[in-house]
């Protein structure tokens, strides 16, 4: 069903992202009236992009959302800790971390701001190439913010070389995206990140080679950017939406789209 209606939109000459976005906007709202609460005792990590950059889409919060996120979270008894505690097994009820993809310049501008304001660790996966060509114009954070975010205990973490869907990437590239990327870091910063983000990040996004390549470039832990539907051997994160009010952050903290699968 789902290749039929990529075929109609191609026809009718609707961009695809609208009607994903759409999709998504529909689902969540379906899903948090009659999604089943699935309870979580081992924590739960919140997978963000970006605080008030519009141009980011359904991937983009407003700066009130994520306060407001922060505090309803709060308010309902959660504990936010480092994402590495939940990613190795030690997390508990009631606990959750959060963590951003991209490393886009509102994590600098807001995000970083915000969640020093409630003493919240997090983790920034970051495009390594992406933040080799930083410019004064470019929506990508600097090296020099990357290494200041550091020295400030945010956890950095790899989000590959280029951004690919590993689903599709040659095989030959492997090694460039991942391993290549950590060698980045060490340039740049003299370290390189245990943790990798997978770009998308859904089941369709991940393949038995890259993981076997990941392994041998020195990361220790996988994220991915779903939960019950995310790729073999890798640490479930939920993602957060542009679409997320109060009623549907409640419903995503209580579970309610652990099966959905984020159509890309």
């Amino acid at each position: 069903m789902q290749k039929q209606i990529k075929t109609l939109v191609k026809a009718a000459g609707i961009e695809r992202r609208h009607v994903a976005a759409a999709r998504m906007w529909a689902e969540r709202h379906a899903l948090a009236t009659f999604g089943k609460s699935r309870e979580k005792l081992t924590g739960r990590i919140l997978c963000y992009h970006s605080i008030d950059e519009p141009e980011m889409g359904v991937n983009d919060v407003s700066e009130r959302q994520f306060r407001d996120q922060i505090e309803l979270a709060i308010a309902k008894g959660y504990r936010f800790v480092e994402p590495q505690r939940i990613a190795r097994g030690h997390g508990q009820d009631k606990e959750l971390a959060i963590t951003f993809d991209d490393g886009r310049k509102s994590v600098l501008t807001h995000a970083a701001r915000i969640l020093a304001e409630y003493q919240i660790p997090w983790t920034l996966f970051v495009v390594t190439k992406w933040t080799d060509e930083h410019s004064a114009q470019s929506p990508i954070i600097s090296w020099r913010d990357v290494e200041t975010l550091r020295a400030n205990g945010v956890e950095i973490g790899s989000h590959s070389s280029t951004h690919p869907d590993f689903g599709t990437l040659d095989e030959r590239y492997l090694a460039e995206e991942l391993a290549g990327s950590r060698a980045m870091f060490a340039q740049r910063l003299g370290f390189e990140p245990i943790s990798f983000a997978i770009p998308l990040g859904q089941s369709m996004n991940w393949t038995a080679a890259a993981a076997a390549v990941a392994r041998e470039a020195g990361y220790e832990i996988i994220y991915a950017q779903a939960e019950e539907t995310r790729p073999p051997d890798t640490v479930p994160r939920t993602f957060v939406t542009h679409f997320d009010s109060p009623r549907i952050f409640s419903a995503l903290l209580s579970g309610a789209y652990d099966s959905w699968e984020e159509w890309v």
